[in-house]
């Protein structure tokens, strides 16, 4: 049979020495392993921040709708001509263009029967404004939309939709639907 004890009889155990080289070339080893995913998370983290950051900034709305809509009809009360907002910038948002030349901001329409992307609007400025064309801070804006170029125009009872996409930020989108009779002022809801 096999003897063990010949077979551990000239063996010596490792010495300090040997044991502290090992475990210091474990140590060394684990660190750099450590600094390479510690580096690689970072640069991550960066890249997830920025990825985050862009995404709110396009989720995010930087306008809001101040009170009512209102509707203009046309001189023989059958069809809408206008519609009439008011927008102001929500808080800490970032400033919006409305120079109605260079036209940074669109309004489109939809409703059941078309879809124009590019509507002619106004900007007329309520209260205080700095004299630029920024939508900034506390400022508020009426922004009057011609529906005049519509085939066919706007009648009553009729559901459509507004969007006025900003250069960046979500876009404000209002769904209103015209009343029963068309009158010279109206409020849409």
């Amino acid at each position: 049979m096999f003897n063990l004890r010949k077979l551990h009889k000239n063996e010596s155990g490792l010495s300090a020495l040997e044991t502290a080289i090992i475990l210091i070339a474990f140590i060394v080893v684990a660190s750099v392993f450590a600094f390479t995913i510690l580096s690689a998370g970072s640069a991550s983290t960066d890249t997830s921040r920025q990825a985050i950051n862009a995404g709110l900034e396009q989720v995010q709305s930087s306008m809001t709708i101040k009170g009512d809509i209102i509707a203009k009809g046309n001189v023989a009360n059958t069809a809408v001509d206008s519609a009439i907002f008011t927008v102001a910038l929500v808080s800490g948002g970032d400033p919006v263009d409305l120079n109605t030349t260079a036209k940074k901001v669109i309004v489109s329409y939809r409703d059941g029967t078309q879809a124009v992307n590019d509507l002619t609007y106004t900007v007329a400025w309520i209260g205080a404004n700095n004299g630029n064309d920024l939508l900034e801070g506390t400022e508020l804006a009426e922004i009057t939309v011609d529906l005049t170029s519509l085939t066919p125009a706007l009648p009553v009872n009729t559901g459509f939709t507004l969007e006025i996409k900003p250069p960046t930020g979500a876009v404000l989108k209002l769904d209103r639907t015209t009343p029963p009779a068309i009158e010279a002022v109206m409020e849409l809801k």
